[in-house]
């Protein structure tokens, strides 16, 4: 199975945007996907701060936005062809 983490925020409406894909995704395939917190650590503000959402794959590869569910789904084509 496929993980995704979201890289979110609470008040963020375009993490909100990226979540509803992520639950188009999971309706097409298996995939979970793991929720954090950005604001809880100093560091992932730093990182993500200006760029949420942001997805990261199993293989470490990361999406910011903006991205669509056609984005996605190459990303995950790309994680099982390698």
């Amino acid at each position: 199975m496929t993980q995704i983490i979201l890289y979110t925020t609470a008040g963020c409406h375009l993490c909100d945007l990226a979540n509803d894909l992520l639950m188009q995704i999971k309706q097409q395939q298996t995939v979970s996907v793991a929720y954090v917190e950005i604001g809880d650590d100093d560091q992932l503000v730093a990182l993500y701060g200006t760029t949420i959402p942001v997805l990261e794959f199993s293989n470490g590869s990361q999406l910011n936005w903006p991205f669509e569910l056609n984005d996605i789904n190459k990303k995950l084509l790309e994680y099982k062809t390698q």
